[in-house]
């Protein structure tokens, strides 16, 4: 690691290295679920519409769902890696979460609402710890 590098992180709390480093973990994870995602949209939208057909969601709405939903996830994924609107890219995943769990219920896959708790658990922490937020965007003053 480069001297300045290293005297950037020196100087960052234990809180606010933590922070750093999950933001940027969240930041991946959803980045890369939309980036997965959009190169294959249509299959994407397909499969999603067919898994819900046997619950009372209409199959138009699910398809709009999955239409924005990598859009969203790479949106928030970004954002978080850059550390801009920070707060609110953070409060954005747990609005997609919040979707997606419920979506999870409606079908019963009570394995992957476990997982999808613990994402949400995480970006909870992150927006409690939000003040920690440092090499970012948002707090270039800092």
């Amino acid at each position: 690691m480069s001297f300045p590098a290293k005297r950037l992180l020196m100087n960052l709390t234990n809180a606010q290295l933590a922070f750093v480093l999950g933001r940027l973990l969240m930041g991946v994870n959803f980045l890369m679920h939309g980036l997965a995602r959009l190169p294959k949209l249509a299959a994407f939208r397909a499969g999603l519409v067919k898994s819900f057909a046997d619950t009372w969601l209409p199959g138009p709405l699910v398809g709009a769902f999955a239409t924005v939903l990598p859009v969203l996830e790479f949106s928030v994924g970004l954002l978080l890696l850059l550390g801009l609107f920070t707060r609110w890219a953070l409060v954005g995943g747990l609005l997609v979460l919040l979707a997606l769990v419920f979506g999870s219920s409606l079908r019963e896959q009570w394995d992957t609402l476990g997982t999808q708790l613990v994402h949400g658990l995480f970006f909870y922490l992150l927006l409690l710890h939000a003040d920690q937020n440092r090499l970012c965007l948002d707090r270039t003053s800092r």
